[in-house]
């Protein structure tokens, strides 16, 4: 099959050495999943075959040995019946079946063999598959945050310290001048309302002296 093939001419440290260097890291991932998935499936059929001759030789190995102690049983009784030519009749029969069985067991145990080392590669590729699943998912992972990381440099890239402090120290300036201007409104506001409070006393005190000033013209004489 292709895919055992590929794990002769490639084992999994040089996929991932590959996948690494590819541009699109976890495209290139997909792609294999989606490969070594098709030949999963071709080998998980082909392993379904072998184990059915191996099933088949099995049986056949087990019928032939079951044909071959009947037979033996048999020969037994009719030699103890005195039938020279049944006895024969069924050791002949005994011989030709353990001969198909010993066949039938060679068989077996080969295609039992193969049955077993496809089994092996099964359980090998199911493996290998589930830890390319697993770099995915930390492709995907890392991708991600490379791609985060490049969008937070991109918009820090626009971004001037200096400037934004400049821009914070104008504005700090302002918060003060505003301050100071409405302090001095209010130092303006407390003047003008002395002046009226001293004016209504000139007029409190020019009503006093006018009040004194007739008092003491009444007196002179």
């Amino acid at each position: 099959m292709s895919f055992f093939k590929r794990l002769r001419d490639l084992t999994m440290a040089n996929l991932y050495a590959l996948i690494e260097k590819a541009e699109d890291p976890v495209k290139m991932t997909d792609q294999y999943l989606r490969d070594m998935q098709a030949d999963l499936e071709e080998a998980e059929k082909a392993v379904a075959a072998q184990i059915a001759l191996e099933k088949k030789f099995k049986l056949l190995y087990e019928e032939q040995e079951a044909l071959v102690k009947k037979r033996d049983e048999q020969a037994h009784l009719a030699a103890q019946a005195k039938n020279v030519d049944l006895a024969r009749r069924a050791l002949e029969e005994k011989k030709a079946a353990q001969q198909k069985m010993e066949e039938y067991k060679a068989s077996y145990e080969q295609n039992k063999q193969a049955a077993d080392n496809l089994r092996e590669k099964l359980a090998e590729m199911r493996k290998q598959i589930n830890e390319l699943k697993h770099k995915r998912e930390t492709l995907v992972a890392r991708v991600n945050a490379a791609k985060a990381q490049k969008n937070i440099n991109k918009a820090m890239s626009g971004f001037d310290a200096n400037t934004a402090m400049a821009g914070l120290k104008r504005m700090e300036e302002k918060a003060l001048q505003l301050e100071a201007e409405a302090e001095a409104s209010g130092d303006v506001y407390k003047k003008e309302t002395s002046l009226d409070e001293e004016i209504a006393k000139l007029n409190r005190d020019q009503e006093i002296e006018d009040e004194l000033a007739a008092l003491m013209k009444k007196y002179e004489g």
